[in-house]
């Protein structure tokens, strides 16, 4: 059942109140493994762990509940060996474990649903070797992004995975969700950027995989980590492929004269081989937001924001080249102030203010290929004013591909109760998912599953799905790791923030 129907059903609370307390066995054992100052039992330190920035959390929030439960404890390690004896513990006393970066996912990946002890590894937090020969640099997993890249910046390179998120969040965090940064049209996505990494298993072994130039000995474990969210063990350590900084970087501002114009200049820019760095497409709504008072969107509505770096003549080319193709499609050359304005605000997180405010803000992100945008975008669309005419309802695509784009779109609906909200939040998000399988496409493009997707994950991968819960099944027989994400099944008696059953 994955109807709105099921929502209020299937909707847990859980105060802090109700959460049960770390029994003195546990808390010496860890005490003993990390030392006292890294073993946090006050309800005021356990409940900031008990949520990450999911929306509906932090709707729940607003009327002093919890979208899941409280965690037993949190224990900070310092090391993977830290992490691998914490591990061994948990197995053999079945203690149920969700690693925690910077708590900056918004689908829930983070949230405790049966009091389960957080394993907090931004202790975890330096560079072990940097190796430009090779150009690849090794990161414990606990390390703050902004501080990696600026790191890196200082030396001369760039990682080239530049989430909005940077500032709070964990370089492990990124690998944990398959994120994407602002410049993966260039550089790709955190899959194509991690070469390998160390992860404790659920039975306390050390999985490595080296950081090598490509391999050919079956299937790659390195991606049952990456995107695997914690369920299949804690990554403690990274090797990323690295870029020398941009010698020169420049923005360009196009308005189209549609979206079907916009989108058919970024799939010939992507199929042309060309990378612009930046590709930011925004359809009439958001667009207006960004645009006012420039003369060249009254009659071209649509904008488009576009940046080329590298070195020269490389620049230069592919900017001319991706010129010619927008040109061809009715676009015109704008000011470049809503470049820069973005370039300012690149890592402002816009939900919070709403939220704040009283709003029920969301955002939700897809992708799809090149040939079912356009239907896919007019349905939900369609679909979400169905639902509620006075929603705001608006779009970019700020990921492109040879093959496809992600689709980023906010939804928001007034201030109103709760018992009105939630349930309209419940059909929007069911409308959106499933019309994007309808489409062809995948219900998630860079914030992964976590909770809150749960219910489209069978239909999202079929057999699939039965594959990850077998091999789960295999690596944590006890179901002790993050259990209840990534569609996996969930421990006894856990808590259901889902939409649906």
């Amino acid at each position: 059942m994955t109807g709105p129907a099921a929502v209020q059903t299937n909707i847990a609370e859980a105060e802090g109140s109700h959460a049960p307390g770390a029994d003195a066995g546990l808390v010496e054992a860890l005490v003993a493994l990390v030392g006292r100052d890294n073993v946090l039992t006050g309800e005021e330190d356990r409940r900031a762990y008990a949520h990450d920035r999911l929306p509906f959390a932090n709707f729940r929030a607003r009327s002093g509940r919890l979208a899941g439960v409280m965690p037993r404890l949190a224990v900070r390690p310092g090391s993977t060996e830290e992490v691998a004896a914490i591990v061994r513990h948990a197995r053999q006393n079945a203690i149920q474990l969700i690693p925690f970066g910077n708590g900056s996912g918004v689908l829930g990946g983070a949230i405790p649903l049966a009091h389960e002890v957080m394993v907090d590894l931004r202790r975890l937090d330096k560079i072990i070797s940097v190796d430009p020969q090779n150009a690849m640099i090794t990161v414990e997993a606990g390390m703050n992004g902004a501080e990696f890249e600026a790191a890196l910046n200082a030396e001369g390179f760039t990682c080239g995975h530049l989430p909005q998120s940077i500032e709070i969040s964990t370089v492990g965090g990124w690998v944990a969700c398959r994120g994407g940064g602002q410049a993966s049209s260039r550089y790709g996505k955190i899959e194509d950027i991690v070469l390998g990494l160390k992860a404790v298993l659920p039975d306390g072994r050390l999985l490595e995989v080296r950081p090598l130039a490509r391999r050919s000995v079956g299937p790659s474990i390195r991606d049952l980590m990456v995107g695997g969210e914690g369920a299949f063990g804690i990554i403690t350590e990274v090797t990323l492929r690295i870029w020398k900084k941009p010698e020169v970087e420049r923005g360009v501002v196009l308005a189209f004269p549609s979206l079907e114009a916009a989108w058919e200049t970024a799939r010939l820019i992507m199929q042309a081989e060309l990378r612009p760095t930046i590709a930011r497409l925004y359809d009439a709504a958001e667009s207006a937001e960004r645009t006012q008072g420039l003369e060249e969107f009254a009659t071209r509505p649509i904008l488009g924001i576009f940046a080329f770096s590298g070195t020269e003549p490389m620049v230069s080319v592919e900017q001319e080249m991706s010129l010619a193709i927008a040109k061809a499609q009715g676009a015109v050359v704008a000011p470049d102030g809503p470049y820069h304005h973005w370039k300012e605000n690149r890592y402002v997180a816009y939900s919070q203010k709403w939220q704040a405010a009283g709003y029920y803000n969301d955002t939700i992100e897809v992708t799809g290929n090149w040939s079912a945008i356009p239907g896919m975008y007019a349905a939900m669309e369609a679909a979400v004013r169905a639902i509620y005419p006075n929603i705001h309802f608006g779009a970019h695509w700020s990921h492109i591909y040879p093959e496809g784009a992600c689709q980023y779109m906010t939804i928001r609906l007034p201030p109103m109760p709760e018992a009105e909200a939630l349930p309209l939040h419940a059909r929007l998000w069911e409308a959106i998912q499933s019309l994007t399988l309808d489409h062809g496409g995948s219900i998630a493009h860079h914030h992964g599953v976590g909770v809150f997707r749960n219910p489209w994950l069978a239909r999202e991968l079929g057999v699939g799905l039965d594959i990850l819960q077998a091999i789960k099944d295999t690596l944590d027989p006890g179901n002790l790791m993050n259990p209840g994400k990534l569609g996996l099944r969930p421990a006894a008696g856990a808590v259901d923030v889902r939409r649906g059953g």
